[in-house]
């Protein structure tokens, strides 16, 4: 469990890249945390009251250095990625006038005009909703159509990464960021990096690594994607840009188009898919790896063989 009980304000450093851009050329537009209605006036410092109250919240028991005061405000500290679903902030809460403070990656998914949709269909097979009206709206891609995907993408990671924090507290093998809260489609994150300095942990794709550790690394990545498997879900988008490494540890991230593999008829596909992105990355690197060893265990974990 984090202890980050007594850090001094975490500040960006200028002319440093946190994650490197899913689109290099890809304008950042920074976009102001949403406001609780219920709470119009701004605290004295910070940028906004903690949106906590009015969240869901995530899964107990919650790590010690979670927020939960009411009293707690939101300081932004600025843009850690863009990306074609959602940008991601990097937010400082604390309770003023204390020690207590913990760091954040707000996630914030785009609305409806502002999103692309290009992947969605194969995703979303399997993710049904009980009103045919909004079913439909969804399938032809209407304004609210739009905005439902995009609440399905929010309330879809943070339910996949609450599965899978409680599966890595008792098993160990598997690490995703503690999903803090979700509010509307702003999903709140442990920020996963240095929380004195704002930096974020490295991706896979940015480590370099001698054979020794190569190997531990994919040892750790086939006992996730074993978990992933057993629990009959797929990552769907798995690549070494969307795993960092922190303390040793890979952790999964960028999660929302998670895959009922058994709801889904292209389930075996997407593991299909996600192993031989990762599998490819390690090969590359000099390490012999058996991807289609891997994939037929995968394949028999999940139900599919």
């Amino acid at each position: 469990m984090r202890e980050h009980d007594s850090f001094g304000p975490a500040t960006m450093r200028r002319g440093r890249r946190k994650f490197d851009d899913d689109e290099p050329d890809f304008l950042k537009r920074g976009r102001p945390a949403p406001q609780l209605k219920e709470d119009p006036d701004l605290p004295e410092v910070g940028d906004r009251w903690s949106t906590w109250d009015g969240s869901l919240k995530g899964p107990e028991p919650r790590p010690d250095w979670v927020r939960t005061e009411y009293g707690a405000v939101d300081t932004e500290l600025g843009m850690l990625k863009t990306g074609k679903e959602a940008d991601v902030h990097l937010v400082r809460r604390a309770v003023p006038g204390t020690d207590k403070v913990s760091m954040l990656a707000a996630k914030r998914y785009r609305d409806g005009d502002h999103r692309l949709f290009h992947r969605d269909a194969g995703y979303l097979e399997g993710r049904r909703v009980r009103r045919s009206r909004e079913m439909r709206a969804m399938t032809n891609r209407t304004s609210f159509g739009k905005e439902m995907i995009a609440g399905q993408w929010a309330v879809a990671e943070f339910g996949a990464l609450s599965h899978l924090w409680q599966v890595g507290q008792e098993s160990g093998l598997v690490r995703v960021p503690y999903p803090v809260q979700l509010i509307g489609t702003e999903l709140m994150l442990e920020f996963i990096g240095d929380w004195e300095t704002g930096e974020a942990a490295p991706r896979l794709a940015q480590v370099r690594a001698d054979p020794d550790t190569l190997a531990g690394l994919w040892t750790q990545m086939t006992d996730a994607l074993s978990v992933l498997a057993r629990a009959q879900v797929a990552h769907g988008d798995l690549s070494p840009y969307n795993i960092l490494v922190h303390e040793g540890r890979l952790v999964l991230i960028d999660l929302p188009q998670i895959v009922d593999v058994v709801a889904n008829p292209q389930g075996a596909d997407f593991i299909a898919r996600d192993v031989r992105n990762v599998g490819a990355w390690f090969t590359q690197r000099g390490l012999t790896v058996d991807i289609d060893e891997l994939l037929d265990r995968l394949l028999y974990e999940a139900g599919l063989r």
